[in-house]
């Protein structure tokens, strides 16, 4: 059983959570980022006279595409003149100007490629005198899926299943997937050229690289074959990859195909960008609502990466720290991080996620150690294949497990099993898919 004070600690755990969410709620970051009076637009501190231009559409894709693309409607609806995003939890509100179509995360699926070849189809349409408003979140790598050259969908699904279970970063991950596209990589810019491009771009990436940002389909790309050769490399995966992979990635490097368009490319005269929300605005949000219940607060940082399980142990340290000897920070004390972590996989058996794995982690070395709680969770709410956001871990998650009779707990953790032992004992934190997505949200409370 949870003590009060428990209790009081995750309450307020989910609070600064949803506090957080609050400030990157897509639809109201969009309308932020547009204002209009008539036919002038301003986006993000550039005017547009919507009179210049005959034709409006909106494209995009991502997690949080079609509460960004309602955000467009709201300002622009009756002019749209044709729109489709791609997402993958389309839900039951429909839009009005819009079209929505769902498809898979985080391995694609058909139904994206699908949708890929449409929201191509559109971009390609596109003439001079008319203006794309592009919507991109996280998620968006997958879900549109448009293999190059001969590649297969199969093929593509082989690679995205290898790069996310070898402990790859987003940075390099997305590099690859560049590479193996018709679509990412500024290759969906040069596909709307010579048209106006708009794109607002809700960031799940360390640092907002808006070429890493569901593979930047709209904005330069500085990275190369070479590359994503020598990451594949790096991880021990070139020697699994389907062979008419190998031999596409090998012509690229050699000069047979066209690398993805670069910085100062033509292509990109009449496109620009804007980050509309990201780790960092949830971060601030957070830490308000903390100052609000009473909290001493420290931002730790928004670029925590690095193996999920490390991390934890990081976190319980500085736990240890706050709770024997108030450093950091003074008691009652709420420490705040944000990032993405990545999960190496030892045993394809086992279930959860990276935010689960890191909270896992943290309880095993906080075990005893009274008055705290880590809530680790994904603004998405989906952590890795599991319908849970994230996990707490308190000082008595250890004690807690045995008394369900679970026994050799580290098993769990060396197994990828964190999805397990969190369920059995009530301590995933679920929410359902959420809307948005700015990566992960790590909270930390100690009481008096």
């Amino acid at each position: 059983m949870l003590s009060h004070e428990q209790k009081k600690l995750r309450q307020h755990a989910k609070e600064i959570f949803w506090a957080g969410l609050a400030a990157v709620d897509p639809q109201a970051a969009v309308r932020r980022a547009l204002h209009r009076e008539g036919d002038l637009l301003t986006v993000a501190g550039e005017t547009l006279d919507l009179a210049a231009y005959r034709r409006v559409f909106v494209i995009g894709a991502g997690k949080a595409a079609v509460a960004m693309a309602r955000g467009v409607e709201t300002c622009l609806g009756e002019i749209i003149e044709r729109g489709l995003v791609v997402t993958n939890a389309r839900g039951n509100d429909e839009l009005q100007h819009v079209r929505v179509l769902e498809a898979g995360h985080p391995i694609p699926d058909a139904r994206g490629e699908h949708a890929a070849k449409q929201i191509l189809h559109i971009a390609e349409s596109a003439q001079h005198d008319d203006l794309i408003l592009c919507l991109i979140s996280g998620g968006g790598s997958a879900l549109l899926p448009l293999p190059a050259g001969d590649l297969k969908l199969a093929e593509e699904q082989l690679v995205t299943n290898l790069l996310l279970t070898h402990g790859v970063t987003i940075l390099e991950i997305n590099t690859v997937r560049k590479h193996l596209s018709r679509i990412k990589g500024g290759q969906l810019a040069r596909a709307a050229h010579p048209a106006r491009l708009v794109t607002l771009i809700l960031s799940d990436v360390i640092g907002d690289p808006v070429d890493i940002i569901a593979s930047g389909p709209t904005v330069p790309d500085p990275s190369t074959f070479a590359d994503a050769e020598r990451i594949l490399v790096l991880y021990d995966i070139w020697q699994k990859l389907p062979k008419a992979v190998q031999e596409y990635i090998t012509a690229g490097c050699n000069g047979f195909i066209s690398d993805t368009p670069k910085p100062h490319d033509p292509i990109f005269e009449r496109s620009h960008y804007t980050i509309v929300g990201c780790n960092a605005d949830a971060l601030a949000a957070c830490e308000r609502h903390a100052l609000s219940l009473g909290y001493h607060t420290m931002v730790l940082a928004n670029r925590v990466q690095g193996e999920a399980r490390d991390i934890g142990r990081f976190y319980a340290a500085l736990l240890h720290n706050v709770v024997n000897s108030e450093q950091p920070i003074r008691t009652p004390a709420c420490i705040l991080a944000g990032g993405e972590t990545t999960v190496t996989v030892h045993n394809s058996g086992g279930k959860g996620g990276r935010n689960q794995e890191l909270a896992l982690s943290a309880a095993l070395d906080i075990d005893g150690l009274e008055n705290c709680v880590l809530l680790s969770a994904g603004t998405d709410g989906l952590d890795g294949p599991t319908e849970a956001a994230g996990a707490f871990a308190d000082g008595w998650t250890v004690a807690r497990a045995r008394m369900h009779g679970l026994r050799f707990l580290s098993s769990f953790l060396r197994d990828n099993d964190s999805y397990t032992f969190f369920e059995k004992l009530g301590d995933l934190f679920v929410t359902g898919a959420t809307g948005t997505n700015v990566m992960d949200l790590h909270i930390m409370l100690v009481g008096e």
